[in-house]
Formats: structure tokens, sequence, C-alpha cells
């Protein structure tokens, strides 16, 4: 399954929305991806499952990009 992780690039700084930056990963579980990308430093805000039409909606972007780990 394709999750969509809304995160900051730095733990240790104050979430700002502008700052925040978006990134698909496949996961088993939201558990799972979160433990995938815990080594990268991230302060991740919200992970969220796409399927179904919006992950139709996600895959017209050229922004989207599957982060296989």
């Amino acid at each position: 399954m394709i999750f969509k992780v809304y995160f900051q690039e730095k733990a240790n700084e104050v979430p700002v929305r502008e700052n925040t930056k978006t990134v698909y990963v496949n996961g088993e579980s939201e558990r799972d991806v979160r433990l995938k990308l815990k080594d990268r430093g991230f302060n991740v805000e919200f992970v969220q499952a796409v399927k179904g039409a919006h992950l139709e909606y996600e895959q017209q972007s050229e922004d989207f990009k599957v982060l296989e780990i």
C-alpha cells in the first residue's frame, strides 16, 4: 500500500506549515512507514493511506514518486 507522509526535514525544529514536505512510501502499515523513515531524521507530522481515486489523483502529479526503502 502507498502512504503519503507529511514531514518537516529537521526533527528538532518547530513545525511550520509552509515548510511541510511530502513523500510517498510503500509500506504494510502506518507503523511500518514510520519505522522506515525513523533513521532519516524527519519530523513526521502525518501518515495517510492513499488508495482508489485518491491514488489516481496523486499519480497525475509530476511530483509523484514512491520512495522505496
